[in-house]
């Protein structure tokens, strides 16, 4: 059997980096993989991210509403297997618990056995973070841990990592006194000693704000009287620079400067019938290997060194998360009686397999349905609307006359129509009929109509076609223009001499004038693009230019870093304090151990400005 955890730091990326949930999985070739930092919402979880074809999941996401804790942090456990039901296989789990304290799995005293002490608001908010998934497997109990991570400044974050490990040592010692063998994997966010960090100085474990949780850490191993092995430790006992996690801001990637804060503990007896308590343990009968997944390091061997950071990023792209995964082998483990998966599989999830619906809801659902369909078929009824279409001669249509398309709006159950039926050679008729269930909506004036309903229109949402139409009033001024010419030609008084028959010179015909406006038309609409293009530009032009400037401005104020006379990146304290919001230059090279000349010199400079004032 092969165990795998691995902080993938947003489990929707890590899905789409392989192409699909399954493809990611396959890829581990592993019974049981424990994921921390999924960085999902209860509501998020859709089939694409917690179904995989061979495998049942089990989710515990972020409850809390604090601010910046919201789709944060989650842990998730994938267990291989052949099948869901009537299966003996030992990674599928015959009970899972979400979180560790019992608050969300609803014991009959509200709290986990052995946490009475603790108060309940203090337990809710551990398991409200989503840290921890608990799988039993019969043979062994695995918990999937997700460690709180709390800055050196931010006592509120240490305070509850310190209750975090509190309770969840009470959980554990419970699960010995009962004889049970645990499994421990995840990101604990604990670095146990200075082999496992890469920044580790003389004054390690005196000096830094975590010495405490270290301390907590060794004590719980068997070299201090614990009852835990640290597996990778015990495998790999004297390796260094062995780390699972690095920095994603300083590119220390690169030259291998992280910590290993990645772990899987175990503890318990021997799954053998007859053995000496004194030298058969899980460890040594069980755990075959273990050891760290380099392969998914961000930072692969065939990358082409670039040493210069932009904007708190590397010049080039790394896929992937800023954790390695760890996996442990184990054998002898023998099967167990059938069982089927737990309820809390992801299977059962409402979002996944639905809400199941009573009788007494389908009928609800049923009756109010036709219901709605009654009120429609009365409402239609109440209103009816016949529209005759235009109608005109024959010879009228030849001249040019036309009759507007009605203009209807409906609003609070009534039908307002507009219609405008012109003809400028014959008379056209357009006869409509409009009959309302409620005529106290209809408005008499229709110049108020109108006028409604363009103060409405003035801020109503564009239609694709209007962005395709030419300009409505330049279009409109030329017509009045032309419209008024033809006016004035037709109201000049006739002489007794004069023909009925107007020239072809005096009075041109419709369809050349029709023609000779729309010319018109085009050639302003393209002289007025050309003028709007060229101011385009010219602006752009100049927008450019001064970009220029200003960045030659700016790389001739970036101070050189003195260990390699490279220009330096600009960065801005983000803690609050007396410098908040002021800049700084540093060395833009990755970061790396002092020994190593490529890497950062460790060079800085406070700019000339001044701290913001917040």
């Amino acid at each position: 059997m092969k165990i795998v955890t691995y902080n993938v730091n947003g489990l929707r990326q890590r899905v789409s980096q392989f192409g699909s949930l399954q493809k990611l999985l396959d890829s581990f070739d592993a019974d049981i993989i424990c994921f921390q930092e999924t960085k999902l919402r209860r509501q998020e979880l859709k089939s694409d991210l917690v179904m995989a074809d061979g495998y049942e999941s089990f989710f515990s996401c972020t409850r809390t509403s604090d601010k910046g804790r919201t789709g944060y942090s989650g842990v998730a456990t994938f267990c291989r297997v052949n099948s869901a039901f009537s299966s003996n296989e030992v990674a599928l789990p015959v009970a899972a618990e979400e979180g560790f304290t019992g608050v969300l799995e609803g014991y009959g005293s509200g709290t986990a056995p052995g946490l009475e002490d603790f108060a309940k608001d203090e337990l809710s908010r551990v398991d409200n973070e989503g840290r921890c998934v608990i799988t039993d497997h019969g043979h062994f109990v695995l918990f999937n841990i997700y460690g709180p991570r709390a800055d050196s400044e931010d006592v509120d974050r240490i305070q509850f990592k310190l209750l975090f490990f509190k309770i969840l040592q009470k959980r554990w010692e419970l699960l010995l006194s009962q004889g049970r063998r645990i499994f421990v994997v995840g990101d604990l966010n604990i670095a146990p000693s200075s082999i496992d960090r890469c920044d580790a100085g003389p004054d390690f474990e005196n000096n830094q704000y975590d010495c405490w949780f270290r301390r907590w850490f060794r004590s719980m191993l068997v070299e201090s009287g614990g009852s835990f092995f640290d597996v990778f430790r015990a495998k790999h006992p004297d390796r260094r620079e062995a780390y699972t996690c690095w920095p994603s801001n300083t590119g220390a990637e690169q030259f291998n400067y992280g910590s290993r804060i990645d772990h899987m503990l175990c503890t318990g007896s021997c799954l053998h019938q007859k053995h000496d308590l004194e030298s058969h343990n899980l460890l040594t009968c069980h755990v075959k290997d273990c050891d760290i997944l380099i392969e998914y390091k961000r930072w692969k061997d065939g990358n082409t060194p670039r040493y210069r950071w932009k904007g708190g990023g590397l010049s080039i792209k790394l896929e992937g998360s800023d954790h390695a995964p760890v996996f442990m082998n184990l054998e002898e483990v023998p099967e167990i009686p059938q069982h089927n998966t737990p309820s809390l599989a992801s299977r059962y999830l409402p979002m996944i397999c639905g809400l199941q619906q009573t009788l007494v809801s389908m009928l609800m659902k049923r009756k109010v349905g036709e219901q709605g369909t009654r009120d429609v078929s009365v409402s239609s009824s109440a209103q009816t609307t016949t529209v005759k279409s235009c109608s005109s001669s024959e010879s009228a249509m030849s001249l040019g006359g036309f009759c507007s398309s009605l203009n209807r709006e409906s609003e609070g159950g009534s039908l307002k129509t507009q219609e405008d039926c012109r003809d400028l050679a014959n008379e056209a008729t357009c006869d409509t009929k409009v009959t309302s269930g409620s005529s106290k909506y209809i408005n008499p004036l229709p110049g108020e109509r109108t006028n409604k309903k363009a103060r409405k229109s003035q801020f109503s949402q564009l239609s694709l076609r209007s962005f395709f139409q030419k300009s409505s009033k330049l279009s409109n001024d030329v017509h009045s223009s032309v419209t008024d010419t033809s006016i004035d030609e037709v109201d000049v008084p006739k002489s007794p001499h004069h023909s009925n028959k107007t020239p072809e010179a005096d009075c041109p015909s419709s369809g050349t004038n029709q023609h000779e406006v729309k010319t018109y038309e085009c050639s302003q609409d393209r002289d007025l693009q050309d003028g709007n293009c060229s101011l385009d530009k010219e602006k752009n032009n100049v927008a450019i230019l001064e970009w220029r400037r200003i960045q030659q401005l700016m790389e001739n104020s970036i101070p050189l870093c003195k260990g390699h006379q490279e220009p330096s990146v600009a960065r801005v304290v983000k803690k609050p304090g007396p410098t908040f919001g002021r800049r700084f230059y540093v060395c833009a090279r990755a970061e790396g151990p002092a020994s190593n000349p490529e890497a950062n010199c460790g060079y800085f400079k406070w700019a000339s400005s001044k701290s913001r004032q917040k």
